[in-house]
């Protein structure tokens, strides 16, 4: 069908080429409809936001205690001498020798039971991106694109003329419709937002400048203030779509949720897109 309208379009532009070419299509449209499939999709939705919207305040609460609690483990392990025994987040754990502890980047600790190493300065990072992925997407509604392209240059101030008010607002980059808009950004949000800049501000107090990669254009971005960024391999990169799911799907395995069916449930990031769209109506 698509083959005979190019080329009955085709015809109009140009009819000494196509114009004998041309011929009615065979095809029906009522025959290429696609309701049912739409309607069976839209269905799926649904049901993926009618059993993830009564789980999303346990889900905060989750990712908040974990956030916490890696926070607080790696915090008694920077207080505590190597080799020797602490206790906090309701674990018991000892401080790790480490051959070459001079200028050593992680903190590894053990579980004198198990005798379990781990990487306490990787797990607090999991914990705390993961807490501030739910919270940005579940106040916010971005696409995923968008959240990994916010950046510094995102905040926006207008001042209402009758009282003189500022109101801040959230800057969103056009991404799938190429059209830009603002969002009011909440008390709840700003802290959020506060606790992402103030953990990637450099020694100078300003956000670092990444480059970021587009997947969709196959292009390297300017370098950017980019709030989603993290050490890795000793320089700045950005939190990658991929690395946000991941973030998600470790968060979710920690809290046991399973859906219908009984299988543990997963959470993408779109979903929260749904449920904040759902909230609204």
């Amino acid at each position: 069908r698509a083959f005979y309208l190019d080329i009955a379009q085709w015809a109009m532009e140009d009819p000494a080429r196509w114009g004998p070419w041309a011929a009615p299509c065979p095809i029906r449209a009522e025959e290429m409809s696609r309701k049912k499939s739409h309607r069976r999709r839209k269905s799926r939705m649904d049901q993926r936001t009618r059993e993830r919207l009564p789980l999303l305040p346990s889900l905060i609460a989750a990712v908040n205690n974990q956030r916490r609690s890696a926070g607080e483990l790696l915090q008694a392990a920077h207080s505590t001498s190597p080799g020797d025994v602490f206790t906090a987040a309701e674990h018991t754990l000892r401080r790790t020798r480490l051959a070459r502890p001079e200028g050593a980047a992680k903190t590894w600790a053990e579980d004198p039971e198990k005798a379990e190493r781990r990487d306490l300065t990787f797990e607090e990072h999991q914990a705390f991106w993961a807490w501030a992925t739910v919270e940005v997407l579940r106040h916010t509604g971005l696409r995923i694109e968008e959240l990994c392209e916010l950046s510094h240059h995102s905040f926006v101030q207008y001042t209402l003329p009758s009282s003189g008010e500022l109101i801040p607002l959230l800057h969103i980059a056009p991404s799938k419709t190429d059209c830009e808009r603002l969002l009011v950004i909440s008390p709840e949000l700003a802290d959020v937002l506060s606790a992402i800049i103030f953990r990637i501000r450099d020694d100078s107090g300003a956000v670092p400048l990444v480059a970021a990669y587009d997947y969709h254009e196959k292009l390297w971005n300017p370098p950017t203030p980019l709030l989603f960024q993290r050490h890795y391999g000793g320089e700045r990169r950005p939190i990658t779509p991929p690395a946000v799911r991941r973030l998600l799907n470790h968060a979710l395995s920690k809290t046991g949720f399973t859906d219908a069916t009984g299988q543990p449930l997963q959470f993408q990031p779109h979903d929260f897109r749904r449920i904040f769209i759902t909230d609204a109506v």
